[in-house]
């Protein structure tokens, strides 16, 4: 698995939401690196920085990254000045997250999401920068991207950078084969990806930064939660009425969470309900393999062919 690019392909119509595409990404960019929440060991982030460089890039690391407050990656104002400067640094060309743990929603409120509006650039990671991702597509309609992180880029599957970078060039459609994954109920979805780490989309609920899921196709996956909080974050976005409307459903990796087949009942309870195609096993997430999705992008989800379609090129 996993990524074939089908270049030449003529761009669909674009979704009626208004999205904002960043520019792409080529050998020899500025990458900016954060620590927006949890902290980074050194080591981690020495060996994750080898990785980008050895894959043609060039890198500079926020003032604050290797800052320790407990759980948290240093002060929260340091964490957002390291953030903000790096969209107002015309020289950085993509901002990649250091690592998750704890801290992004604590800065939801002051990320200058005007000033990354007028200067859009690639940003990703995963897991508690779920928030982060999500926030500043709600807030500008910038294309994000979950994916994979560069504490782990030397850890895992070399696979997840290369899918990461394979959503950053402006090569076209993008289809993802899923024929390892399960189809627990069948069927056709198009929409916006939307999604991430489900437990931080649970706790934006009831803030100005949860999307909209109606139309949209949800993926999630978490990391270390018993099944009866798996059942309680989805029965309460359900009492919430937000998955009312969604087009489909994309289960990641729950790594550690549950007994595969009693998440998978619990999921198809869910998606039962709601009407809409349903699989499970996508390797996004906590686990070894962790493929990159572009939050915003218009895809579409076939069960017959076994294909999860991007219907254009995420970057400029």
């Amino acid at each position: 698995m996993f990524i074939h690019v089908f270049a030449g392909v003529e761009n669909p119509t674009m979704s009626a939401k208004h999205i904002i595409k960043p520019p792409g990404l080529v050998k020899g960019d500025l990458i900016g690196v954060v620590s927006p929440a949890g902290p980074i060991e050194e080591s981690d982030l020495k060996a994750g920085l080898k990785v980008l460089e050895q894959a043609g890039f060039l890198f500079r690391t926020a003032p604050h990254i290797l800052d320790r407050i407990g759980y948290l990656a240093g002060k929260d104002e340091d964490r957002l000045a390291d953030f903000n400067a790096m969209f107002e640094d015309n020289e950085i060309k993509a901002v990649f997250c250091g690592r998750g743990g704890y801290g992004s929603m604590r800065l939801l409120e002051k990320i200058r999401y005007d000033l990354i509006a007028k200067n859009p650039k690639i940003l990703a990671g995963y897991s508690d920068i779920t928030a982060i991702l999500t926030a500043v597509y709600v807030k500008t309609g910038l294309i994000t991207f979950h994916g994979p992180m560069v504490r782990g880029l030397a850890l895992t599957d070399q696979a997840n950078l290369t899918s990461l970078l394979g959503l950053l060039t402006p090569d076209g459609p993008i289809e993802m084969d899923l024929s390892a994954c399960q189809i627990l109920i069948p069927g056709k979805a198009a929409g916006p990806l939307v999604g991430g780490n489900l437990s931080l989309i649970s706790h934006l609920l009831g803030t100005p930064f949860m999307p909209s899921l109606r139309g949209c196709i949800l993926f999630m996956e978490d990391t270390n939660e018993p099944l009866y909080r798996i059942d309680r974050m989805l029965t309460h976005l359900s009492l919430a009425g937000v998955l009312n409307g969604i087009a489909g459903i994309i289960a990641g990796d729950f790594d550690g969470c549950s007994d595969t087949s009693l998440l998978n009942v619990l999921l198809t309870d869910i998606a039962s309900a709601l009407n809409v195609p349903l699989i499970a096993g996508f390797p996004v997430g906590h686990g070894d393999r962790n493929i990159a999705l572009p939050i915003g992008m218009t895809a579409l989800l076939d069960t017959d062919l076994m294909t999860l379609t991007i219907k254009e090129s995420c970057v400029l």
